[in-house]
């Protein structure tokens, strides 16, 4: 099977009418869309085809209903599994726009060169992305995904560069 990227987490199942809980790892609306194929992955079994049959917002988090499992006890062994996709359902994304496994791990620098650390999570906010950088002996740095501090990213190096405004490396 082609590679595939994870694109949410089913952390429980919600109601008795087959609904699961997931948390989002994409910032793709149409990948929970109806008729959306998913693949259920998990370390302790084999990968199983999900199609989605609906998807809403609640509190916070996805929830979403798969084809031929009806009930709670058809999803219920699906809790802790990833929702992932193939890499030809990959979406050509525009310049300045990037998946979050092209970030996450990247190097971040200061324009003079200085290692600040490296990205270890994205969180989505609202209208901006935020990456948490993990720095040495220090704590977690956010740096906003807008232009005036971000000036270049470049996945295939796995570098970045910042030019923090002030206050934000405190």
């Amino acid at each position: 099977m082609d590679k595939m990227y994870n694109v949410g987490k089913i952390i429980n199942t919600h109601g008795i009418k087959g609904e699961v809980k997931v948390h989002r790892i994409t910032d793709f609306e149409e990948r929970f869309a109806p008729g959306q194929l998913l693949y259920w992955v998990s370390d302790k079994q084999e990968s199983k085809p999900l199609v989605v049959r609906s998807h809403r917002i609640h509190k916070g988090f996805d929830l979403v209903s798969f084809e031929d499992y009806p009930s709670i006890n058809d999803v219920e062994p699906l809790k802790n599994g990833k929702l992932m996709v193939t890499e030809d359902e990959q979406v050509e994304l525009e310049d300045h726009e990037f998946y979050f496994r092209e970030i996450i791990g990247c190097k971040v620098y200061l324009e003079s060169g200085e290692e600040l650390g490296e990205v270890k999570e994205i969180l989505t906010p609202g209208a901006n992305d935020v990456w948490v950088v993990k720095r040495p002996q220090q704590a977690d740095l956010l740096i906003p995904y807008i232009e005036p501090v971000v000036k270049k990213v470049d996945p295939a190096q796995e570098t970045i560069i910042i030019d923090p405004i002030e206050g934000l490396l405190d």
